[in-house]
């Protein structure tokens, strides 16, 4: 039986909070009603869902998604995000691709950590997650 829950996928087995729910159920309702959206959505899960507060008293859906994903998601955002944004009126929906920050090696270390999981590369494409192509202006 398929159901909202195989939507959120949470770390160590923690408990979805009732608005990732709410979110996964938002993600399982277009899964099944809108057609063009279907066949894209149906491998596709999310990590995390949160809800914060943005200037002039608005309200933001940040959704965390699997790194892996990330491409997949970016694939239909455009269509994804206008749906979600139709479910949650009134609330911007951003999709943010969950990426790790690996601490630097001890002196000494043969270790080399990549430089996609530096804490400066992580805030920049996060940064890039925010601010996606279809509504950039420019960029310095």
């Amino acid at each position: 039986m398929f159901t909202a829950r195989r939507k959120i996928q949470k770390d160590k087995g923690l408990e979805p909070t009732e608005f990732e729910d709410s979110v996964a159920q938002s993600f399982f309702d277009l899964e099944n009603t809108n057609q063009e959206l279907k066949s894209d959505l149906k491998d596709l899960y999310i990590n995390s869902a949160i809800q914060i507060d943005v200037a002039g008293n608005k309200k933001a859906v940040v959704i965390h998604v699997p790194f892996r994903l990330r491409k997949a998601f970016k694939k239909i955002h455009v269509r994804l995000v206008r749906e979600l944004e139709k479910k949650f009126s009134g609330k911007d929906v951003i999709l943010i691709a969950t990426r790790s920050i690996l601490r630097p090696p001890k002196k000494g270390s043969a270790a080399v950590r990549p430089r996609n999981r530096t804490l400066t590369a992580v805030h920049e494409s996060i940064l890039e997650d925010v601010v996606t192509v279809q509504r950039l202006l420019g960029s310095v």
